[in-house]
């Protein structure tokens, strides 16, 4: 994933002085592992998963406090305090610590919607098709969270269908049985081969 990596550290800081890097797609589309992956070749970025900023009641209506908590302090430069939700306990969980570093990760459903988007650096997207995506999801969770999942689900259309991420990525990540390839450039969600489009793989581990 090095020429990725690469890539995203010669960007123009975003936020302050960090890069902020948004990784979207599906529920159970492989963001949290491909995140991991992206965060490891760029020499162990930090990663902030919005499942642990969403909760039962807003699973889409975080924005506020992620603004409040994370956005505005890495913006001036400071560590950002933030108290990640427990989805067994349905509260939130002792306070962290987010450091304002060159490159930050934020991945989750919704990493790339319209009020984020102005503080990304970067948008990627998993190109992993929708009922896939959620039937991996539902396969992980076990059949005790089906409720869940129904529930979720609509959410997601929801909240797609009003402010969709994937017409605004600036990169496709797609899996594959032998790893992962990505397409950054102005053909990234055409589709249409273009000369500024380039296709790397990267092997699984």
């Amino acid at each position: 994933m090095g020429p990725l990596a690469r890539e995203l550290t010669a960007l123009p800081p975003s936020l302050g002085p960090v890069r902020l890097i948004g990784v979207d797609g599906h529920a159970g589309s492989g963001k949290s592992t491909f995140a991991e992956r992206l965060a490891g070749a760029l020499g162990g970025a930090p990663v902030l998963h919005l499942d642990d900023v969403a909760t039962h009641e807003e699973l889409f209506d975080w924005y506020g406090r992620l603004r409040a908590q994370v956005l505005e302090p890495l913006a001036a430069g400071r560590p950002a305090h933030w108290a990640p939700y427990d989805w067994v306990l349905h509260r939130f969980g002792p306070e962290r610590v987010l450091e304002p570093a060159p490159v930050v990760i934020v991945e989750g459903v919704g990493a790339g919607r319209r009020a984020l988007r102005p503080w990304l650096a970067r948008l990627l997207w998993m190109e992993t098709p929708r009922e896939r995506s959620w039937g991996r999801g539902r396969k992980r969770d076990g059949r005790e969270l089906s409720d869940f999942w129904d529930e979720w689900e609509r959410a997601e259309l929801a909240h797609f269908s009003d402010d969709p991420s994937r017409p605004f990525a600036d990169t496709l990540v797609r899996q594959s049985g032998t790893g992962y390839e990505w397409t950054s450039g102005a053909a990234a969600t055409s589709g249409t081969p273009t000369s500024v489009t380039e296709r790397h793989r990267l092997p699984r581990a």
